[in-house]
């Protein structure tokens, strides 16, 4: 699927543009093919011209001032920085959780939800197991939980050819830098090769014993004792696991919250919930990928959760179930706003630079904290803009996140306005001076519906820009933001016609490009 599949008005918008294009090339007006191979000026044909072609403008010289900016109404991006983020539950002022009913609470019983992210296998990434990092993702991302992802089987697990005191010590300090971030932490025996949890229970019991001992002082740990069962799994399987294990964790903690995996890579709750464990303060994983995972597994959730069942998300995606492949944001918008509205907790994968679409950061980023906007992947783009993350700019975010047009010679993008007149942009010249990067563009417009006295268009950038000329328009710039409205001369458009001869020049840096927010 597109990657910006859920963006508001995104469909409407294509559909509008396809007959706007039809109409453009059946006036005779020639596109501008997205390539820098062709190098001739778009032929504008047949159409209205409001104003002759005015001289090439004088390339502007750098010291031209910024224009005074004209208010104009809220942005999308806007209105949604001022959503209030969900409140946090934290350690210091929640205390130990527990399970009631359906539902995570607090130490006084008060419903709560964690919302946060995973590390990748602790072997494999160690590097993301760090104070400054676990501090971020707290005071800058938004996040209350993280969960320390202890791959049981695979190359460096702990059952097969890990270095088990290494291993057990990175969850040690993970558990004591959630603690200083005021974070709750999940210690994962990440089954997942080992498909059956019973394939290493010598060695997860022995691990449980040990670390619950050590960790019995943390009242923010909460234990998974087995990820993703698979295969052939059974519940009756993991049931019988869980019942061996989950009294060793008891003998050092009486009242930690566990999560006990389902079958089928943690998605089949409805044999637990007919089934349950003895245990009151057990949770019950459920795990998606979005891309993959849609209607009927948000049904399976909701089934679960009305009827009693206390369901944990400890992982999902945003991609396929691979941990790659196509990202579905339509779905994974529709799973946040399902799990928000159960109260339901849940935590994503993964803290990693892997080159794979379910990874937090760019595979080029080697840095392990102070992450800006440009170093998150895209699905970490989308974590921090769902988690409201408190340290980044909502704005900024959503440029971050928009679709970017192309800005190379002889690019044609349409930009679409609240009045009756749609553009057709055409980037007609750029040339670098004194270290910024110079675009030119020409505008025109067909009028679609009824005629108009006047129109004006907003046209985003993924940054701040100068304006530096403009031609048979009034423009002005604000931050990332230009604004063209007609003139004296071309504000009267019948219905039907065309506006042309339109353009401005704007100079910003290299990779500044009009975007679909």
């Amino acid at each position: 699927m597109a990657a910006q599949a859920g963006k508001k008005g995104r469909a409407k918008r294509l559909v509008i543009a396809g007959l706007i294009l039809a109409a453009l090339a059946a006036a005779g007006v020639g596109l501008a093919i997205v390539s820098t191979s062709q190098s001739a000026a778009p032929d504008y044909g047949a159409g209205m011209a409001v104003e002759n072609e005015p001289t090439r403008p004088q390339q502007p010289k750098p010291e031209a001032e910024k224009p005074a900016t004209t208010p104009e109404p809220e942005s999308e991006a806007e209105e949604a920085s001022e959503e209030p983020a969900r409140p946090l539950a934290t350690p210091s002022a929640n205390g130990a959780l527990a399970v009631q009913g359906s539902q995570l609470v607090d130490a006084a019983g008060n419903p709560v939800q964690l919302r946060g992210v995973s590390t990748h296998g602790l072997a494999w990434f160690p590097q993301y197991v760090n104070q400054p990092l676990f501090t971020e993702l707290r005071e800058d991302w938004g996040a209350n939980v993280v969960r320390l992802a202890l791959y049981s089987a695979e190359s460096g697990g702990y059952a097969t050819d890990g270095e088990r005191s290494k291993l057990r010590d990175l969850v040690m300090r993970g558990v004591e830098y959630a603690t200083a971030a005021d974070m709750y932490a999940v210690v994962d025996w990440h089954t997942l090769s080992d498909t059956n949890p019973w394939t290493n229970e010598w060695v997860a019991s022995d691990f449980f014993a040990i670390v619950s001992r050590d960790l019995a002082g943390y009242d923010n740990v909460i234990y998974e004792i087995c990820n993703e069962p698979n295969g052939a799994t059974t519940w009756a399987d993991i049931k019988s696991y869980a019942e061996t294990v989950i009294p060793i964790i008891r003998a050092n903690d009486p009242d930690a919250v566990i999560i006990v995996g389902t079958p089928t890579w943690s998605q089949d709750v409805e044999p637990a919930a007919a089934d349950p464990l003895a245990d009151p303060n057990v949770m019950y994983a459920m795990h998606f990928y979005a891309a993959t995972h849609q209607d009927d597994l948000r049904n399976r959730l909701r089934t679960a959760v009305e009827g009693g069942l206390p369901v944990f998300v400890s992982e999902f995606g945003i991609c396929e179930a691979s941990g790659d492949g196509a990202i579905d944001y339509d779905s994974a918008d529709a799973w946040v706003r399902l799990m928000d509205e159960l109260n339901v907790s849940y935590i994503c994968w993964n803290l990693s630079n892997k080159s794979e679409k379910s990874a937090l950061f760019k595979p080029d980023v080697a840095k392990t904290s102070e992450f800006s906007l440009d170093d998150l992947s895209e699905e970490g783009l989308w974590l921090v803009d769902t988690l409201r993350g408190p340290g980044f700019d909502r704005k900024e975010v959503q440029l971050a996140r928009a679709d970017k047009k192309p800005n190379t010679k002889d690019s044609a993008m349409m930009a679409f306005a609240e009045d009756t007149i749609q553009w057709q942009l055409n980037v007609t010249d750029t040339w670098e001076q004194d270290g910024r990067t110079f675009f030119k563009y020409e505008m025109v417009g067909n009028n679609y519906g009824a005629g108009t006295e006047a129109w004006s268009v907003t046209i985003p950038f993924s940054a701040d820009l100068l304006l530096e000329d403009s031609w048979n328009c009034q423009a002005t710039a604000d931050a990332n933001e230009l604004t063209v409205a007609s003139d004296a001369n071309n504000g009267k458009v019948a219905a039907g016609a065309y506006v042309r001869n339109v353009g401005f020049i704007v100079s910003g840096p290299a990779n500044l490009a009009v975007v679909d927010l």
